[in-house]
């Protein structure tokens, strides 16, 4: 088994402005696959993340500590969640990607976690 991270993209501002029953829907639906998910074994770990509004971004240069606050992604989509999941490979880990309900307006980018040799 290896571990993949869905980091989950979307235009947040775009998302407030929907409807909110088609909102809730796709929360419901969120939250069901990751119960199915987690009834499958595979899910790690879930979480929503608040908008990019809260983000606080630190930086050390030179020994200096840099804070700047959000928003600070010039993109429309942002990061607005993550999906930790343990699953035999890069092609499962796809196919669950293609089942987030968030895929229908946003982006899942999958990437294997990254294991620290010696750790």
């Amino acid at each position: 088994m290896m571990r993949y991270i869905h980091l989950v993209h979307f235009d947040t501002k775009a998302f407030d402005a929907m409807p909110l029953d088609y909102r809730q829907e796709v929360d419901r639906r969120a939250l069901a696959k990751n119960a199915e998910l987690a009834a499958r074994g595979v899910l790690v770990h879930a979480e929503a993340l608040q908008g990019p509004d809260t983000a606080v971004l630190v930086r050390v240069r030179d020994g200096k500590v840099s804070v700047t606050d959000g928003p600070y992604m010039e993109s429309k989509e942002q990061l607005a969640g993550l999906v930790l999941i343990d699953v035999a490979d890069a092609a499962e880990a796809v196919s669950i990607a293609g089942e987030d309900p968030i895929g229908e307006f946003g982006t899942i980018e999958v990437r294997p976690i990254y294991v620290i040799p010696g750790s």
